[in-house]
Parts: structure tokens; C-alpha cells; sequence
């Protein structure tokens, strides 16, 4: 992104490019896109509105959901125009080109899923997400309209890191299937990367990019931050 984009710094996901996919996730020196923060909300709107209008150089469609660490993944067509905020879902499937979408995060993981015809997903993945597999949800979403899951391409974005993740003994059960009797730190993108080879995607890229230990570039809930990132992912029409 450059010249007068809103995003003024991104981390984008280079391994899509080539299918005339656009994704990438926000940092910092962009702004929060999240609400719950002592900034005004018009100007967190109007983050939001730039964005879209910039997004729509690549298709008239955007859509973004209240989010709730669920598995339900919604599935978009090319019939409407405008931006869609859906309710309770953490994930999105556009196989038609011209969809844009976006995930906020901060910490949990943006999950970037591609095709080279151009099918997308993207999805929200903190510890229950990744407990209950949202990813196999997001590829069951694109093998379902005849997208080979050894064709997909996963990548999953900046998070925190397994170094930095400490969970409870019950949460680390859920994630693993194994309780370790006390706290333990774990790496989501390494479960989501085993959940994603498990359901034949082949192609996984992850992230070198810590919200913790980045925290200087990343909004990071475990270190206090009220304010999210975006992951965003369009192919262009």
C-alpha cells in the first residue's frame, strides 16, 4: 500500500500475490480499529470507511462480523453490494472474487486461507477457535465449492507467540488433549498449522511476528492494549 492508502504500515502475506489476492495485517502506525478504547468512535469509523473505499478499487462487497470465539463461518456471494457486518461469527468464505474481509485481532490469530483461482477465507482464531478447529471450518468452507484442500494455501498471521501464550492447565487440555497440571505457555499457529496439514492443506506459511513481543508495532491484549489490528484479504475482481 502507498501514495494516500490508509494503511501506513502493514505486514502483508507475499505468498498469495501472484493469485491476485491482497492480504495483510494492520499494525500500530495505522490505528485501532476496535472501539472499546478512550479514542472517539467517528474517528474509528472513519479508519474503517477509509479502508473500505480503498478496498473497493477490488470489489464492491466488505464484510466483517461481531465476533464471539465461536466456529461459525460465513459464507459470501456475489449478489450484493456494501459493507455486511454479520452476527456471532468468527469466520469468513467468499469463492467468488470481489469480497473483501476482515478479522480484528489483537494476540488471537488471523488465519488466511487462498486458492489460486481466487476462493478466500479468513478467519478469527484465539484459544477456543483453536480448540474447536475453526480452521477446518474454513477449509471445509472452500473444498465445499470444489476448492482441493491440497490446493489451498493457509497462512497465519501476526499473533502471539508460543513463548509468550501462557494458558491454565484446563485451557492447555482443550488445546492439546493433554492437562500438564499447571499454567504452560503453547503456539497457537503451530496447532492451527497441525490442524490444517491434518485436513490436507500442504502449503502453511506462519507469521515471524509476535503482538507480544512485538508489541512496539502490534496492538497486544496481554500487555494491556485496548486498541486491534485488522487482517484483511481481498482478490480482486
Amino acid at each position: 500500500m502507498s501514495g494516500t492508502s490508509i494503511i501506513v504500515d502493514s505486514e502483508a502475506v507475499p505468498e498469495v500475490a501472484s493469485f491476485g489476492i491482497r492480504a495483510f495485517t494492520t499494525t500500530r502506525a495505522t490505528g485501532s480499529f476496535g472501539v472499546a478504547t478512550t479514542e472517539p468512535v467517528r474517528d474509528v469509523m472513519s479508519r474503517w470507511d477509509a479502508l473500505r473505499r480503498e478496498l473497493r478499487t477490488g470489489g464492491p462487497r466488505f464484510a466483517t462480523a461481531a465476533q464471539v470465539h465461536g466456529t461459525r463461518v460465513l459464507v459470501h456471494h456475489g449478489e450484493w453490494q456494501g459493507w455486511l457486518r454479520g452476527d456471532d461469527a468468527d469466520g469468513h468464505v467468499a469463492a467468488e472474487r470481489g469480497t473483501a474481509l476482515a478479522v480484528t485481532v489483537a494476540d488471537c490469530v488471523p488465519v488466511f486461507l487462498a486458492h489460486p483461482a481466487g476462493a478466500i477465507a479468513l478467519l478469527h482464531s484465539g484459544w477456543r477457535g483453536t480448540a474447536t478447529r475453526i480452521v477446518e471450518r474454513g477449509i471445509e468452507g472452500l473444498t465445499q465449492r470444489g476448492f482441493p484442500a491440497s490446493e489451498i494455501r493457509v497462512h497465519t498471521g501476526p499473533a502471539i507467540c508460543g513463548k509468550c501464550y501462557e494458558v491454565s492447565a484446563d485451557v492447555y487440555a482443550q488445546l492439546t488433549g493433554t492437562n500438564p497440571g499447571k499454567p504452560t505457555t503453547v503456539d497457537l499457529r503451530a496447532l492451527i498449522a497441525d490442524h490444517a496439514r491434518a485436513a490436507g492443506v500442504i502449503h502453511i506459511t506462519t507469521s515471524p511476528s509476535c503482538t507480544r513481543c512485538d508489541n512496539d508495532r502490534f496492538y497486544s491484549h496481554r500487555a494491556g492494549d485496548l486498541g486491534r489490528q485488522l487482517g484483511v484479504m481481498i482478490a480482486d475482481a
